[in-house]
């Protein structure tokens, strides 16, 4: 079995799905927490959560120190966001908002070294981390990894598909629900809404790509991960505080 640095493409080598947990709160304490889980991989969210660039400085030494795969949600697709969250350490980079293949081959470009990508070199932490071997093994680790999340992004999925050195495609399902005239949420199961997220998964298996999906919930992930995807995405940080802080106070208020 190939030895991989990177702990999803090592689940993925053994043949099973890989669990990714998401950071939306740049506390130290609370990655912490979450790491105790032992994820697969970790993303810490640029986009929507309330990290930034220095506090993921602070934050992937713990998901690495935890031996979960450091992931980061970019905020968008530019390739400087793309190499300065590698360069710290990242293995894996969830890139929003991709709608056509020049999106993906982009996003892919910004992830690879020469001749595979146009990655600029200069892995001021991610050697630290990885080792003195990372430039040599880094392109067979990083996994770039495209939104698909809007009607246009599914009309052009064969096309996003055919990009070499693609990592993966990742659902995001609230934004795709909008975009097809639904409210925003997530664990879908709108006969509409299942039926695109299940040919996606179908076109991702034709074409021999991974195909990942976003879920509030383990038996809603457990479920489609018995259907072919290869990562489920389960909740967030901040919702499992709320979930869980709500419980107790209906507790505590019931016992009353």
């Amino acid at each position: 079995m190939t030895e991989f640095l990177n702990p999803v493409r090592l689940a993925w080598a053994e043949g099973r799905a890989a669990v990714n947990g998401w950071i939306a709160s740049p506390a130290v304490i609370t990655v912490e927490a979450m790491a105790a889980a032992r994820w697969d991989s970790l993303t810490v969210d640029l986009q929507h959560g309330t990290a930034d660039y220095a506090t993921l400085l602070s934050l992937l030494p713990v998901i690495e120190k935890a031996g979960s795969a450091p992931f980061v949600r970019i905020p968008w697709l530019d390739e400087g966001i793309v190499m300065r969250c590698l360069d710290a350490g990242a293995l894996g980079v969830i890139a929003p908002m991709i709608e056509t293949p020049e999106d993906a081959a982009r996003l892919v470009s910004a992830c690879c070294y020469p001749p595979d990508g146009g990655r600029s070199f200069g892995p001021i932490r991610a050697r630290y981390a990885w080792g003195n071997d990372y430039p040599r093994r880094a392109n067979a680790e990083v996994l770039p990894l495209a939104m698909v999340e809007t009607r246009r992004a599914v009309e052009a999925l064969d096309e996003i598909l055919s990009v070499p050195r693609l990592g993966g495609i990742y659902i995001g399902p609230a934004d795709l629900s909008l975009s097809h005239g639904f409210a925003p949420g997530f664990d879908r199961r709108e006969p509409a809404i299942v039926e695109i997220i299940m040919g996606i998964l179908e076109k991702c298996v034709a074409a021999n790509v991974r195909c990942c999906l976003h879920t509030m919930s383990a038996e809603y992930a457990a479920e489609f991960a018995k259907m072919g995807f290869s990562l489920v995405t389960i909740g967030s940080d901040t919702r499992f505080i709320e979930a869980a802080a709500i419980e107790v106070v209906s507790s505590f208020r019931g016992a009353q």
